[in-house]
């Protein structure tokens, strides 16, 4: 019998469980590639957050950016969501992982759009109302954190009441987006991992996260009276 999350053929598989309830999911993978074409930590942990709140989801308007191989935004969509997936337009492998994982989990209908961080591009402005971003691992290098915060605070203002969830890998004790929060008018919870279930080296039947310091973060816009 295979061992779950055993990665075979390109395909990782994950099964999350709660009592009775059963989600198994595979996402394709092309290890030693872009980083954008197989499950970072930060993915999983996030995907566990979207199964524990499943209840929560049917009829919400979801929108991953920085998607990838879009294990979340797939979890999303099979809780019932009404899912966009994106990555950015100059990373045609990433749109393709993307779409490959629709086509892996039987959501063939699920739209792929092209988004570059920090510009205000046609596709960001057709964008239909969203109700909840999701970012895994998006917040990876430094020199991108600012565009990101960008997207995110367009959507926001477009859609006061949606929100951002994200989950980042602590690399360095040096980065920090509390500054760039600030300058955008946006605001940020800490949910501790332990509340959902995700406080544990392996997650969904699979071996990630491992032993990496994951933390998630939910963004919102800063309220009027500055909290």
């Amino acid at each position: 019998m295979e061992e779950p999350g055993r990665r075979r053929g390109g395909v990782r598989r994950y099964r999350f469980t709660e009592g009775p309830a059963v989600l198994a999911l595979r996402i394709p993978e092309e290890l030693d590639s872009h980083y954008g074409t197989y499950v970072w930590p930060c993915a999983v942990v996030l995907a566990q957050y979207l199964w524990v709140h499943r209840r929560s989801l049917p009829g919400k308007r979801v929108l991953e950016v920085g998607a990838g191989v879009s294990l979340p935004g797939v979890v999303a969509a099979k809780c019932g969501a009404e899912v966009v997936l994106s990555d950015g337009e100059e990373l045609p492998r990433c749109l393709q992982s993307c779409r490959r994982s629709c086509l892996a989990n039987s959501l063939p209908h699920i739209p792929v759009l092209g988004l570059t961080w920090g510009r205000v591009s046609p596709e960001l402005l057709a964008l239909p109302p969203v109700d909840i971003i999701l970012g895994s691992d998006v917040f990876f290098d430094p020199k991108d954190f600012e565009d990101i915060l960008i997207t995110i605070y367009f959507l926001l203002e477009k859609n006061p009441h949606a929100q951002f969830w994200t989950t980042y890998q602590v690399r360095s004790a040096d980065w920090s987006i509390e500054a760039l929060l600030c300058k955008w008018k946006l605001k940020s919870i800490l949910v501790p991992l332990h509340s959902f279930s995700a406080d544990k080296e392996h997650l969904a039947g699979s071996s990630l996260p491992g032993r990496h310091t994951i933390e998630m973060m939910i963004i919102s816009l800063a309220q009027s009276d500055g909290t």
